[in-house]
């Protein structure tokens, strides 16, 4: 039996699979994106909320009362300076100028016929001032009720985007109620909120990071503005963070979007990993750790505070000078695949 070639031949050709299996892994490993992390200097922040709104913002709302007639325009359609928006309803407002212009008229004529008088010596001069003021008078009313006619025609006050449209085709508008929101897309900026007590950092803070995370982009601010007012109720100050001039890269930011500013307060040295290495299950945190010979381990961290632009903060677990895998996806693939069934 010892000398059956057959069982040798089974042994080497599972000893020659065992081997391309462990080369094959071992190249997989060694083409896995990776990062030797060593202490480096990393900045400081102070996380905020916020809120994206537009520098340059205007709601129009109606001046006079009538039916809307015509809507030219609707949500997310760009308008300039001028345009003519919506038209309502302004026979009301027509009717009421052509009052004011017939009592002007009539104002007029009787104060002329009084001046007349004065000079024949047949009234007084209080009846002159009196009919001079009641041309006044209907001289104001005049130019209001035609300045009422005007608003029934709605411009644009300035160009930009229509953010929202309040009023539909037949409905009534009336005087101070909202019926478009215009911005201009080109301006925007982020309103955030710090403590009272985080102030005197606030005021040395030149630099600032803002974070969209839902769309994952990071954009650096082009101003840090500390408000000198309050909130009495909650004791928050507002920090307005500029950000650069819109482009291709902020085209899907828009004004009531959530984002997170990144005040810098300082730097440290400290040992940082990728936030997007890092593998979370609960209140666990692990890494990926490949080692010299390309094999690889799930390593459990003790992790601090995100610093810097996507890096995480390594308090314990991790030593300068070893391998994270970037991809903990992609390892734990080949890492299972190492494993033999039954392991």
């Amino acid at each position: 039996m010892m000398n059956d070639p057959a069982p040798r031949i089974f042994w080497w050709h599972g000893l020659l699979a065992s081997v391309a299996a462990a080369v094959s892994l071992a190249v997989h490993a060694e083409a896995l994106p990776s990062v030797v992390v060593e202490p480096h200097a990393v900045e400081l922040t102070l996380p905020a909320e916020a809120v994206v709104e537009a520098v340059t913002q205007a709601t129009l709302a109606a001046q006079v009362s009538g039916r809307v007639v015509e809507v030219l325009v609707d949500a997310g359609q760009v308008v300039r300076k001028g345009d003519l928006l919506m038209k309502i309803d302004a026979r009301e407002a027509n009717e009421a100028a052509a009052a004011a212009a017939a009592v002007y008229g009539n104002a007029r004529a009787h104060y002329e016929r009084t001046l007349s008088l004065r000079q024949q010596g047949f009234v007084s001069q209080a009846a002159v001032d009196k009919a001079k003021a009641d041309l006044d008078t209907a001289q104001a009313a005049r130019g209001q009720s035609a300045v009422g006619a005007g608003h029934a025609t709605v411009r644009a006050p300035i160009s930009g985007v229509v953010a929202a449209r309040l009023t539909e085709l037949g409905e009534m508008a009336a005087p101070g109620r909202p019926l478009l929101i215009i911005h201009d897309p080109n301006g925007l900026r982020v309103a955030a909120s710090v403590p009272q007590y985080r102030l005197a950092q606030m005021r040395a803070v030149k630099q600032a990071r803002v974070e969209f995370p839902e769309l994952g982009k990071w954009v650096d601010a082009g101003s840090v503005t500390v408000l000198p007012t309050a909130d009495a109720a909650t004791h928050v100050s507002a920090v307005r963070v500029g950000l650069p001039a819109a482009g291709n890269d902020l085209i899907e930011i828009v004004p009531g979007m959530h984002a997170r500013v990144h005040f810098v307060i300082g730097q440290a040295t400290k040992l940082t990993v990728p936030q997007a290495s890092v593998v979370r299950r609960g209140a666990v945190a692990a890494v990926y750790v490949q080692n010299q010979d390309g094999a690889l381990s799930l390593r459990q961290l003790r992790l601090g505070e995100g610093v810097g632009v996507g890096e995480v903060e390594v308090l314990a677990g991790l030593h300068a000078g070893e391998r994270v895998v970037l991809d903990p996806v992609k390892a734990a693939i080949v890492l299972k695949s190492a494993k033999r069934p039954g392991e």
